[in-house]
């Protein structure tokens, strides 16, 4: 059995800015705090895009900083709010394709651990936040899938590629999402894994089962009919945390308040 942590859409912003009252990185360090007290044994973490708020270099330098004493492996993704030079410029050992993509494959005894880009830019327009996928991240993509042998693949995107019927967030998502998930489809063992949408939500499409998290800052809305994509709201902060089994993958999502108490009814126990 291996854990891996999940953590999504943490929009670190700069030093005095919040997003609807909340400090994003002081809700980073209170999740990524809980989530190493909890599981300090395990594997990696993986950070599955919007890093930042504004892809500033500011702002990747307090991420930077905030996971200097990270005591585990970290495998960061970027999203539609980050930028791929002032990213690779604070994170220049963050691994990459042979094209320059914030790609990355590592294998653990019995999963292929596969993080891709999805990105879309340069250039990037203003207000532009759906994702792609070209096809020469598809390629790339395409051999870790093929050279996988008998390890499960858990692929982890930030922008899904289908609809959740959320439609703001519908309008925004991976726009070449088909091509995603006729690839994924081929290879019926692979879990999906994304961001985005700052909500915990599962689904199976084609036969590819997926699973997305909630944010440690702000959270998505469930509303089925409002266009706007910026939709937020103040609930806790969580993480996802991963057990790979031998046999495939079991998917947690871990609420976060700053004061935890558990309960314990003696006659029940």
């Amino acid at each position: 059995m291996t854990k891996i942590l999940v953590m999504t859409d943490i929009h670190i912003t700069s030093a005095g800015d919040r997003i609807i009252g909340l400090d994003p990185l002081d809700r980073f360090q209170t999740v990524l705090a809980s989530a190493l007290g909890d599981h300090a044994d395990a594997a990696m973490l993986i950070l599955t895009g919007d890093l930042t708020h504004h892809g500033t270099p500011d702002q990747y330098k307090r991420l930077h900083l905030a996971l200097t004493d990270c005591p585990i492996p970290v495998i960061p993704m970027i999203g539609n709010h980050d930028r791929r030079d002032a990213f690779v410029a604070a994170f220049p050992d963050a691994p990459r394709d042979p094209n320059g993509f914030i790609q990355h494959c590592v294998d653990l005894p019995h999963h292929r651990i596969i993080t891709l880009d999805t990105l879309d830019g340069p250039p990037y327009p203003a207000g532009y936040h759906a994702g792609r996928l070209c096809q020469q991240r598809r390629a790339w993509l395409a051999d870790k899938l093929a050279t996988a042998g008998d390890l499960i693949p858990l692929v982890f995107a930030h922008h899904p590629p289908f609809d959740t019927g959320i439609v703001g967030m519908d309008a925004i998502k991976l726009v070449d999402g088909d091509s995603l998930l006729d690839l994924l489809a081929q290879h019926p063992r692979t879990h999906l894994f994304c961001g985005h949408i700052h909500r915990t939500i599962s689904g199976s499409l084609r036969g590819v089962p997926w699973t997305m998290f909630k944010s440690p800052c702000h959270q998505g809305v469930l509303d089925l009919t409002d266009p706007c994509s910026s939709l937020s709201v103040d609930e806790a902060g969580a993480y996802g945390l991963l057990i790979a089994t031998p046999d495939g993958v079991i998917a947690h999502a871990q609420d976060v308040v700053n004061t935890r108490e558990i309960h314990r009814d003696p006659a029940s126990c």
